[in-house]
């Protein structure tokens, strides 16, 4: 089955699908073998990863494009993506939704935060209209030629507007066609009920680690139906802690040999990127 229409029949189920974050190709191959149904373009981790920058606008379209491409032909699984605002108004948005098709993509979320947007979980956000944030939505949907293309319509809006006016925001983006809902951190657990009463279409909730909104057991979202729980930075968390405790140790010790059981063996990660696969067909081409 292709990604795309995969995915499309998980949202449906709406049994809280578990999708980690990955920020390169190896973390998504990673997520993959693990046995996880779909895997997760970050933006906070894109930005960390390829720039050394935090999520404040710095990784613009071009770049997370290309890595959205890079991703989603690492993997056989579907990729969801971070389209952050659009990179600009509703014609953007349409240019953004073609680049990230043609990439393989087979969802992403725009979001309705003004530029620079910064990640959701930080303070000092703001929002564009409401009217902007809908035709932006309604440009996405119409910009798109797979209808197995999941455009995810984002609201920001409890930390600038309040939570009824991030309701009103969703209520409107889902007018304009968008097939899922992502209200982001909401502060309480009522918060999070009342969106998943409110609404009657997938939703979305972000599992940010640190951040504004209450962790609730997977079970009881669940029983919520959110459709999809994301794990959006949770890899780069884990990974930069395995590699910073590795590199003091080595600088502390002086000696890489007492860490030795930290390594993945050479020959398994070889097979995790595919060496053996490439240069058996190189061998298929030699003269």
């Amino acid at each position: 089955m292709m990604p795309r229409r995969r995915l499309h029949e998980l949202v449906a189920r709406r049994h809280g699908l578990v999708v980690p974050g990955a920020y390169d190709c190896v973390a998504a191959k990673l997520v993959e073998r693990a046995g996880f149904q779909a895997v997760y373009m970050t933006g906070y981790g894109t930005s960390a990863s390829r720039l050394g920058l935090p999520d404040l606008g710095f990784a613009g379209l071009a770049e997370m494009a290309d890595h959205a491409r890079n991703m989603a032909s690492a993997v056989s699984i579907p990729l969801i993506a971070d389209a952050d605002t659009g990179y600009g108004n509703a014609l953007n948005v349409r240019r953004t939704v073609q680049m990230y098709e043609a990439g393989g993509v087979a969802a992403l979320h725009l979001e309705d935060q003004m530029l620079p947007k910064r990640c959701g979980h930080l303070a000092g956000k703001q929002v564009v209209a409401i009217e902007e944030f809908s035709q932006k939505i309604r440009a996405a949907v119409e910009a798109r030629t797979d209808p197995d293309l999941l455009v995810i319509a984002r609201t920001d809006a409890i930390a600038v507007t309040g939570f009824d006016d991030a309701l009103r925001r969703g209520e409107a983006a889902l007018r304009a066609g968008a097939d899922i809902l992502f209200v982001e951190a909401p502060t309480s657990e009522q918060q999070i009920e009342t969106v998943a009463k409110t609404f009657d279409a997938p939703l979305l909730f972000n599992y940010a680690p640190g951040g504004r909104s209450p962790l609730l057991p997977f079970k009881r979202l669940r029983e919520l139906e959110y459709a999809i729980i994301l794990l959006p930075v949770d890899t780069l968390f884990v990974a930069v802690k395995a590699m910073q405790s590795f590199l003091v140790g080595v600088k502390e010790n002086d000696d890489v040999l007492a860490f030795a059981d930290r390594y993945v063996p050479f020959a398994e990660f070889n097979e995790l990127i595919g060496v053996t696969e490439q240069m058996a067909l190189g061998d298929r081409y030699k003269g």
